[in-house]
């Protein structure tokens, strides 16, 4: 059964900078070895990830790439797509977009705001992905 993991922004580093909670919900990702794909909301927001990816951990590289920047964006165990991107789906998405993605995957990664007037949408893919028989999990960050 597919999953869908809504995130809710709690903790003050993530309210100051949420893309913080994106790069820390791909390193796990990638410490449990599973691909992800990053669905930025836009090419804006896709190099602001990679940025934050680059310098997240200190101690630890993350490797990602910006899909349709390399050749061999396939490796990489973190992709992040902007909407104009043609990047094939991965068992884990992360998704930053307004619309809930359609296609073949396992796990599907929601980033709640902190602010409760950006909720409707998320409101809306939370009954979106229950429709589709999505186990639904919340978790306060």
């Amino acid at each position: 059964m597919p999953k869908a993991h809504f995130y809710l922004i709690d903790k003050p580093r993530f309210r100051e900078q949420p893309l913080l909670l994106v790069c820390e919900l791909a390193k796990r990702a990638y410490a449990a070895n599973l691909p992800t794909l990053i669905l930025a909301r836009d090419q804006a927001q896709a190099e602001a990830l990679d940025d934050l990816l680059w310098a997240f951990d200190p101690d630890e590289y993350l490797p990602h790439q910006i899909a349709g920047m390399d050749a061999d964006e396939d490796e990489a165990p973190v992709l992040i797509a902007a909407p104009d991107a043609d990047a094939a789906l991965r068992p884990l998405l992360i998704n930053l977009r307004d619309a809930a993605p359609s296609g073949q995957f396992d796990r599907v990664l929601e980033v709640v705001p902190a602010d409760p007037a950006a909720r409707d949408p998320l409101r809306e893919r939370w009954k979106h992905y229950q429709t589709l028989g999505f186990e639904l999990k919340k978790f306060d960050m």
